[in-house]
């Protein structure tokens, strides 16, 4: 079976003793991800649509480090610090998962610092176009 795990080397994986991605066997597992930038800014304060954008292109990134895909996405996570500005998150989701149709939940929720609109978190499953399973 196929053990593998990715640290992006943010600043509390390793006080916190986890891993930004986790596979085991077909199953893959990506911590909450924010628009945290590797320079420690937020990127664009504010904007959840641009931040949904931003943390989905690290999600992906995360993916592959594990052997997984986008299209191996089968449940999205998010946490929202303002209901009124879910749209820009939903607008980003449907771009980046038009075809592949995760299973999503929102949720209000309060995150770690000002501007920062949106926390996501993601679950896969390697699989093929049929469903099968690859381990």
């Amino acid at each position: 079976m196929t053990l593998r795990k990715w640290n992006s080397g943010g600043r509390f994986e390793e006080i916190g003793s986890y891993s930004r991605a986790k596979r085991v066997g077909p199953f893959v597992y990506i911590a909450g991800t924010t628009a945290i930038e590797p320079s420690g800014k937020l990127h664009a304060p504010n904007d959840c649509y641009a931040q949904s954008v931003y943390i989905l292109d690290r999600i992906e990134s995360a993916l592959r480090e594990v052997g997984a895909e986008m299209r191996h996405v089968v449940r999205t996570r998010a946490y929202i610090t303002d209901m009124s500005t879910a749209g820009g998150l939903v607008k980003a989701h449907g771009e980046v998962f038009k075809g592949i149709d995760p299973v999503m939940t929102g949720v209000k929720a309060g995150l770690t610092q000002p501007g920062m609109m949106v926390e996501i978190d993601v679950d896969a499953i390697i699989h093929d176009e049929e469903g099968n399973i690859h381990y």
